[in-house]
């Protein structure tokens, strides 16, 4: 890299010496990484082609500290999804001078370091240049300030690399400085109170605020007057007389730096007066604020000597350019990590979504994250399935889940119930619901889990009439949590634990997955839609009428209970204790409820919805026509660990069914 000026010229000096610059620093905020990341996970992906950001500056305002180029959320792009390529800047704001830039946001570290530097430094220098010989600096002065950034955003880690350059165009041979002296002391009295009040005029106008770049003729009066860079050939050709007549304009520009020495702006500026208009001794006003006004004692006024060099005027004949930012004082790239600065809850938030959000660069492009984290599920029994569906499906990005069970946690449960601790075990054990939510909060904070202490009422059961109202009331809670959620999960022990359940879904035409186990064996399936399905007014918080479109004429799908001849009894009664408790093998659960989310997903998904027909293993497209972006839709999924198969299979309903025939779900 071309290396920077090192020596340094006082206040006051007179000898002719080479004009030194004090670079530009640069600071990004903390919105300007969570921006980029945003738009790196859900618009960009993969894509590392360049990106128009925009940074910020203003006028050194501290006698003591140089104001930086920033960076703040609004520099990016805001259409994450992609109708506008553009940042959105609003004009006018006197603390924020607008300066265009290119971001370079590579895929991997490696790519990152083997960015050709200064190939990227030219390309930048090459736009002033070419914006000098078209009229664009004139007419735009801002773009002689462009930037360039390049970085790596490591998502994982929530660490960022990054290097600011600042492209100044060299002058061959150099500037050299005649005499650098305070405003208030180049300035006679009126002089200074007359450019005081035309800068802050000019600095007070919402139409020149943010314009860093501009001329000042003064009077023979003593008058001052600001004007655009575009002005000047009108300005010239007035022949207007100005101070000592020696001086012919001040060119000013809004200076970011307190040294003795101007700021890096004043480089670009130069080449543009050197290159355009052909002067050689100009004067500038190193432009520097006090409380919102013209600091005379800190703005400096520069008379320095400009020697073109030959091909100055050749549009062809680049200069060299530098400008690569030194971090403490060497020139290496930097790196920020933002993972202690975030909120945990957030973090965790973009942490859970990470590996979804990169599934939309490739693999999954259709995957719709805001339907998985606004669809409700309702998961009937928190044992050893209700848990291992909970956290699939919180790692397929659901948000809602409400688990329902009345018993407590034994002794015998954290290790296969994977939701639960010793200490949910003590003093007689918790509620397995209650507990449940707690645990999905402690992994997930974001999560919205509620815990619901009911029984399923069960055919076959009897109850007496001390249980009768309790029963009554335990239907109605059922019922009313069924109809305020969008897909039910039914994951109990017994199958009359499942037939009320399965009654009320199909009656109101939720999303519905059944999860059972054997020994060594499993079944997941999705029922068909209910009976009444086409005419049935739904209100979940989803759009359903991508889930359950009208149904085609075909023959529906089965539920759990539309192979049975007999109605559900008790299944619990004259049983010893293996055959009362979930005897299996410990492998099974986890295989069953992964599966049965993947099931639920795939739903989510299908362009039929739950009106999908049952696809077999080998199918190769689905009854829309067109190939469903998670694979084939099977209404019915049966293992074996014995034998580690596993088989799809398709089973309609039936119209004698006890659970979803039309017969009775209308009564």
């Amino acid at each position: 890299m071309a290396q920077e000026e090192k020596s340094r010229s006082g206040c006051g000096s007179s000898s002719s010496t080479i004009l030194q610059f004090v670079p530009f620093n640069s600071l990004a905020d903390e919105g300007f990484w969570h921006r980029l990341s945003s738009l790196k996970l859900n618009k960009y992906g993969i894509d590392d082609s360049p990106i128009p950001i925009t940074g910020f500056y203003a006028p050194c305002s501290h006698s003591q500290v140089s104001n930086h180029l920033r960076l703040l959320a609004e520099s990016l792009p805001t259409d994450e999804n992609g109708q506008s390529s553009m940042p959105a800047i609003s004009r006018g704001n006197r603390n924020r001078c607008p300066v265009p830039g290119t971001l370079y946001n590579t895929n991997t570290l490696e790519a990152f370091h083997a960015l050709d530097k200064k190939s990227l430094l030219k390309e930048e220098a090459n736009k002033i240049w070419e914006d000098i010989h078209t009229g664009r600096a004139v007419e735009d002065s801002a773009v002689l300030s462009r930037f360039l950034l390049i970085s790596f955003a490591d998502l994982k880690k929530w660490s960022f690399h990054y290097w600011f350059a600042f492209p100044a165009l060299v002058l061959d041979p150099p500037a050299t400085l005649v005499e650098s002296k305070r405003a208030s002391e180049w300035f006679t009295s009126e002089e200074v109170k007359s450019v005081s009040v035309a800068c802050n005029d000019w600095r007070n106008s919402s139409l020149t605020a943010d314009v860093p770049f501009f001329f000042i003729s003064i009077a023979s009066n003593s008058h001052a007057t600001i004007r655009h860079l575009k002005d000047w050939e009108a300005c010239q050709a007035d022949n207007q007389k100005v101070h000592l007549q020696t001086l012919p304009v001040l060119f000013g520009f809004y200076d970011p730096c307190h040294e003795k020495d101007p700021g890096w702006p004043l480089r670009n500026f130069l080449a543009l007066i050197s290159s355009r208009w052909n002067l050689k001794s100009v004067h500038f006003l190193c432009y520097r604020e006090s409380r919102g006004f013209m600091d005379m004692e800190s703005s400096l006024v520069i008379e320095a000597l400009i020697t073109a060099p030959q091909g100055l005027n050749d549009r062809q004949l680049v200069p060299n350019a530098v400008g690569w930012e030194k971090n403490k004082n060497k020139y290496v790239s930097r790196c920020i990590n933002l993972a202690k600065s975030m909120d945990p809850t957030r973090l965790a938030v973009s942490a859970a979504d990470l590996n979804l959000k990169l599934m939309r660069w490739r693999a999954l492009p259709s995957l719709n994250l805001d339907e998985l984290s606004s669809v409700k599920c309702l998961l009937i029994g928190a044992g050893t399935l209700g848990c291992q569906v909970a956290r699939m499906l919180m790692a397929w990005g659901v948000r809602k889940i409400t688990l329902v069970d009345n018993g407590r946690v034994a002794m015998s449960n954290p290790l296969r119930q994977s939701l639960y601790t010793l200490d949910d075990c003590l003093d007689g054990g918790d509620f397995k619901a209650l507990a449940a939510a707690k645990s999905l909060k402690r992994i997930f904070p974001a999560v919205e889990a509620k815990g619901e202490v009911m029984a399923i009422p069960m055919p076959g059961h009897p109850v007496t009439n001390q249980e009768e109202k309790s029963v009554v009331d335990d239907c109605s809670r059922l019922y009313d949590l069924v109809d305020s959620h969008d897909a039910v999960f039914l994951l109990t022990d017994t199958r009359e634990s499942r037939w009320l359940p399965t009654l009320l879904c199909a009656s109101a035409n939720k999303i519905t997955i059944t999860a059972a186990l054997g020994f060594d064996s499993f079944l997941v399936m999705r029922h068909g839609p209910g009976p009444f399905s086409s005419a049935h007014a739904n209100t979940s918080s989803i759009d359903m009428e991508n889930l359950a479109r009208t149904d085609k004429g075909g023959k529906r799908l089965g539920c759990y209970f539309c192979n049975d001849v007999v109605a559900p009894t008790d299944s619990t009664a004259n049983r010893t204790l293996d055959q009362q408790c979930t005897v299996t093998r410990p492998g099974l659960a986890p295989i069953a409820s992964s599966l049965a989310v993947e099931l639920f997903v795939s739903i989510l998904h299908h362009p039929d919805g739950m009106f999908a027909e049952g696809d077999i293993t080998n199918s190769t497209s689905s009854s829309s026509g067109s190939e469903p972006p998670l694979g084939i839709m099977p209404h019915q999924i049966r293992g074996s660990l014995f034998h580690f198969s596993q088989m799809t299979l398709v089973g309609h309903s039936s119209n004698s069914c006890t659970a979803c025939c039309s017969t009775v779900s209308f009564c």
